[in-house]
């Protein structure tokens, strides 16, 4: 009798062994191996899968996404779940999404003027809608340090920080005053007590909160640009770049071979985030 039981538990503990092995096995296969030992740059962090058309980062580490269904999904670094926003095609497909204040979320859409506003859990807020305000021509907007909005107003070439209710607070002088060729900014940051206007054909031109310009950064043909722990980050031609704003020091990352596919990048932390079909890879840089 004790000799069966012995041969029972034999039995049931090889195939639990066997089962906790193909589990393992299930989890390795889920995860993507994109770096290689020659990536002497970067090491691999995390992997969120999922199928998603757009990707932003804030500077939390907190990951905004837009699913095929359109709705906008935030989640951490882990993979939680923070927020879900469902109406974001209500203006058709969004022009740009904001999340440089993670408290305070921007979906512009260029073709109506409109900035749909979400709170830090992606329930809406509040609705702006720019020509109510004699505002025709935005590219981008963001959020300014003090809950308000700067925009670049391509009609009369001054960037411009409003309130919730579309009243003008701050203005610059006209650009065509300023520079000769006035830029056509694809992206806005506020970091600082700079904002930051970016032409990729032009580079960076800096404001102070005042609306003065100090200084023009000739970085041209960058994309997927963000600042974040006083680093300016971007991306050309398989190379990541970072710039120190103190010390002004320029760093250039080659991109290994294995970062390859991907529908957009992001750097943010010291981190780059990678979307690609199976979902957001997560790599540090070392």
């Amino acid at each position: 009798m004790f000799t069966k039981t012995l041969s029972y538990l034999l039995i049931i503990s090889l195939l639990f062994l066997k089962s906790g092995c193909a589990q393992s096995k299930t989890v390795s296969q889920s995860t993507p191996s994109i770096i290689t030992p020659d990536d002497s740059l970067f090491s691999y962090s995390n992997f969120i899968p999922g199928n998603y058309i757009t990707m932003e980062v804030d500077i939390l580490d907190n990951i905004y996404l837009v699913t095929n269904g359109y709705q906008l999904k935030k989640i951490d670094s882990n993979g939680d779940s923070i927020g879900v926003f469902n109406d974001v095609k209500r203006y058709g497909n969004p022009t740009y999404i904001d999340v440089s204040n993670p408290f305070k979320i921007l979906v512009y859409y260029k073709n109506f003027s409109t900035a749909v506003i979400l709170d830090r859990q992606l329930t809406s807020r509040n609705i702006i809608n720019f020509r109510k305000q004699n505002i025709f021509s935005v590219r981008s907007v963001t959020t300014s340090y003090d809950n308000n909005i700067w925009l670049f107003d391509e009609q009369d070439y001054k960037l411009k920080k409003i309130d919730d209710e579309g009243k003008v607070l701050v203005e610059s002088t006209d650009m065509r005053l300023l520079v000769d060729s006035v830029p056509s900014p694809e992206k806005i940051i506020d970091s600082d007590d700079f904002v930051y206007l970016y032409d990729p054909e032009k580079g960076f031109y800096v404001f102070d909160y005042y609306g003065s310009l100090k200084n023009n950064l000739p970085f041209m043909k960058w994309n997927s640009i963000s600042i974040s722990k006083k680093k300016l980050y971007g991306f050309n031609d398989a190379t990541l770049y970072s710039y120190e704003l103190n010390s002004l020091d320029l760093k250039k990352y080659p991109l290994p071979s294995s970062f390859k596919d991907y529908k957009s990048i992001k750097a943010m932390n010291g981190k780059v985030y990678l979307l690609t079909n199976e979902g957001v890879i997560i790599v540090s840089l070392k």
